[in-house]
């Protein structure tokens, strides 16, 4: 199956300098980096890793403007060229691309898999203990407002078949910040998607600095309830998310 891999940047020179020839390690797998005129040069380092190796595109979007919107510009070019699995991850190094092919794999029987902090057999390293807590509390209160059956629901670190992500129909979604992954789960789940959830180690960045803000803590907190009146809740008793065992 032909997979892409979406990696949104800003910011990112060392980082995606380090994570992309770990991407093209696997077999099959193609990068797509979509770059918000990050100031660093990292869109001129995807640039001349594109004329280094033909696996690796570029998509330059001319200032920054939010994780949801990079996410929806790579997912329609993907859509566009026909991958069958659409995969994501973040820039900042906290996701293993060794962990990869257990996500592909798990594709097979999934419509969407996350690679999950908060199953048996997923860990946090190097987190300190404030982001422990925010990260649980606002799993914890995402699935008590949507009722999702999923342990986490703002993973980044996700392949989707491609049939399920056009069904999600990317062009309406309403986030842009990082409650993108709460709602697309959300509409796969409302649309009678299978969902399953793979552990992983989620690993602190070492370089760089965080892009998270006030204002997309806010659209968090807002968000669920604004899916719940768009979209409706989910079946009263949704198909429990499956764990794909690990290894």
């Amino acid at each position: 199956m032909q997979t892409v891999v979406l990696i949104p940047t800003y910011n990112e020179h060392e980082n995606l300098a380090a994570i992309v020839p770990r991407v093209l390690a696997h077999p099959g797998v193609r990068v797509l980096v979509i770059d918000d005129a990050s100031p660093d040069g990292t869109g001129e380092l995807a640039d001349a890793m594109h004329r280094q190796d033909a696996r690796v595109e570029v998509l330059h979007r001319p200032r920054k403007q939010g994780l949801g919107l990079a996410y929806i510009a790579g997912m329609r070019r993907a859509l566009a060229e026909r991958f069958d699995l659409v995969c994501h991850m973040d820039a900042d190094g906290s996701h293993d691309a060794a962990d990869l092919p257990r996500l592909i794999d798990a594709a097979e029987s999934c419509d969407l898999v996350i690679g999950s902090r908060y199953v048996p057999g997923g860990h946090l390293q190097n987190w300190p203990w404030h982001r422990v807590a925010l990260s649980a509390f606002a799993n914890r209160y995402v699935r008590a407002v949507t009722g999702m059956p999923i342990h986490d629901t703002t993973a980044g670190f996700r392949c989707w078949r491609s049939t399920m992500l056009a069904r999600i129909n990317v062009d309406t979604l309403l986030a842009n910040g990082y409650a993108f992954q709460v709602e697309t789960v959300y509409r796969a789940l409302a649309l009678g998607g299978r969902v399953c959830e793979v552990p992983i180690t989620f690993t602190e960045r070492t370089r760089g600095s965080s892009k998270m803000g006030g204002r997309i803590v806010l659209e968090s907190a807002i968000l669920p309830w604004r899916l719940r009146a768009r979209i409706g809740p989910l079946p009263k008793s949704p198909r429990e998310a499956d764990t794909a065992a690990s290894g």
